[in-house]
């Protein structure tokens, strides 16, 4: 499996290097487990690792958009692999409002840090993230 993944970056520094010197669109790299390299994952069931991931953060997202919220529940997540790895929320924090929140995660060798990369308030649940 590490060698898929060395592999599998190798390539994506390549494609992305290609498209840098416009030669061409980027393509979705896809490697070992079908995993789309860059390219957002379908929505996964939320579990309390992530509802936990999201409460880390929540005083975050609370400065970001200049208020506090009373609700502030995950009702679907996606991940996109990158240098590391972004988790995109979908967050309900009251009435009929929700949040889309994304959540960087740096690489294990990189100590595993969270932050808030952005926060968007104003959502409904139809709302594509």
């Amino acid at each position: 499996m590490e060698q898929q993944w060395q592999q599998c970056g190798q390539r994506g520094q390549e494609q992305q290097q290609r498209q840098q010197r416009g030669q061409g669109p980027q393509q979705p790299l896809i490697c070992g487990g079908g995993l789309v390299v860059g390219g957002p994952s379908e929505l996964k069931p939320v579990t309390p690792e992530i509802q936990a991931i999201a409460d880390s953060l929540k005083s975050d997202v609370e400065k970001k958009l200049k208020r506090t919220f009373d609700v502030y529940v995950v009702v679907a997540y996606r991940t996109q692999v990158v240098a590391g790895t972004n988790y995109l929320f979908k967050i309900h924090c009251g009435n009929d409002e929700y949040l889309h929140v994304t959540v960087y995660e740096k690489l294990p060798g990189e100590g595993s840090v969270r932050s808030v990369t952005t926060a968007v308030g104003g959502k409904s649940v139809d709302d594509a993230f």
